[in-house]
């Protein structure tokens, strides 16, 4: 195993005399604070490619534009990471089949009840438990 190169501000807590400890110690957390910025943002950014990819297969009984309108965005800030997984080629969608709608046949009166077809949420539901656990290994 690779031994992790050492910040020099991180050294510099061990050679600190008692004034600049406390400077010291902020710049230790600084590198920390970082390093973990960094490993959600890349676990982020992996979920939410592994998550289109999982949707798009769980939906290709569904026609294969929707299938293949499954992408991802990315948006990430000093204190919050987010990964969105949406339908881009028919955003309505989704949520219809994901939970049943009612069909009407023109007259205002319900024809029938389609059903829902639960795709997303064994994926959603995958992942969310996946990715908190890799989270928090690489804290």
């Amino acid at each position: 195993m690779a031994r992790r190169k050492v910040d020099p501000r991180i050294r510099a807590v061990h050679k600190a005399s008692a004034d600049r400890f406390g400077a010291a110690i902020e710049a230790m957390l600084e590198v920390y604070g970082l390093e973990v910025y960094q490993n959600v943002e890349e676990i982020t950014k992996e979920y939410a490619k592994q998550g289109v990819k999982e949707l798009r297969s769980a939906s290709a009984d569904f026609g294969s534009k929707y299938a293949d309108g499954w992408t991802s965005r990315f948006e990430g800030g000093r204190v919050s990471t987010q990964g969105t997984i949406y339908n881009g080629a028919v955003p309505g969608l989704p949520h219809l089949l994901e939970h049943g709608h009612v069909t009407r046949n023109g007259t205002g009166r319900t024809f029938r009840d389609t059903p829902a077809h639960e795709h997303i949420d064994p994926v959603e539901k995958k992942l969310a438990r996946s990715y908190y656990e890799n989270v928090v290994k690489n804290l």
